[in-house]
């Protein structure tokens, strides 16, 4: 059966770009802010850093003969998190605007460019 709608048929649109630094506005880590380091635009997923931390275990190598126990970021989806604002450092969206000949993007809260 073939799905006709969902992130996974299409493209997921987003404004926020990579290094970016959003707070998580739901979730487990609620509040906890980081800075965006992967974006999956397909899946509508981020990683971002320090976040959403899980427990892997890695198979025995021979650096590691007995294994290991790391933690690694794991996925967040796209609407859990907001950019926060460069001036106040609070939540914010994102709009466009022109300056000259460049569309630049800029937080709705304080007019200031990103």
């Amino acid at each position: 059966m073939k799905r006709t709608s969902g992130p996974t048929t299409g493209k997921v649109k987003t404004k926020l770009r990579k290094d970016d630094i959003v707070q998580v506005i739901t979730g487990k880590d609620k509040g906890k802010t980081g800075k965006i380091l992967f974006i999956d635009r397909s899946r509508g997923r981020i990683v971002v850093e320090k976040i959403n931390m899980v427990k892997k275990t890695q198979r025995p190598t021979q650096d590691q003969p007995q294994g290991a126990l790391v933690e690694i970021e794991s996925s967040l989806a796209i609407s859990n998190v907001m950019l926060l604002d460069p001036k106040g450092g609070n939540r914010t969206r994102i709009g466009y605007k022109t300056e000259g000949d460049a569309k630049v993007r800029f937080a709705k809260k304080s007019k200031k460019t990103l």
